[in-house]
């Protein structure tokens, strides 16, 4: 799900970056917030952070001493992509193995589905493994699927999140591209 969020953040101006009219300073603010948080890849209560959508205030710059930058507390809105438990979303699968598959969902990497939640579903190894069932409807990597979610994990070695996925319920699983 995508959460629109304001957050404040604190944003740091090396002295040489500093303009004597002060014409370039919020240009510069914005550059150097964008970057910060271009680098910061997601929290566990926020989800994955995407985008600055605006930047709603600029605070007083303190110096710092030691380095010399200038430090100017901000308030921006934003946008983040977080997973919940229920959630209906959909995926690609990038990997199948005999007890399930992987999938990506938008920057949620592993998004794990079972072979025991894909009712109906048999493991048909070979070159390229898939999953089929009687009426033929196939799951093998590059799928698109319509799953629901059951449980989320957050790494915080990694900083991301893990999801197990599930196909039982109305109108889940593959998604034909006709």
């Amino acid at each position: 799900m995508f959460l629109k969020v304001e957050l404040p953040w604190n944003v740091m101006i090396p002295a040489e970056s500093m303009d004597a009219k002060g014409l370039m300073l919020k240009r510069t603010i914005l550059i150097q917030l964008l970057e910060a948080f271009a680098s910061k890849r997601a929290t566990k209560e926020l989800g994955y952070y995407l985008t600055v959508t605006s930047l709603d205030k600029i605070g007083e710059g303190k110096i710092r001493e030691h380095t010399g930058e200038v430090m100017f507390p901000v308030v921006f809105s934003g946008m983040t992509f977080k997973i919940f438990k229920g959630e209906i979303l959909e995926g690609v699968v990038h990997k199948v193995l005999k007890h399930g598959v992987f999938m990506r969902c938008g920057p949620v990497e592993n998004v794990y589905l079972s072979h025991m939640k894909m009712p109906d579903y048999k493991y048909l190894p070979g070159e390229n493994p898939i999953f089929m069932n009687e009426k033929m409807s196939r799951i093998q990597v590059d799928t698109l699927v319509r799953f629901v979610v059951i449980g989320t994990k957050w790494m915080e070695v990694e900083k991301e999140f893990q999801a197990l996925a599930s196909l039982e319920g109305d109108y889940l699983g593959p998604i034909s591209e006709e």
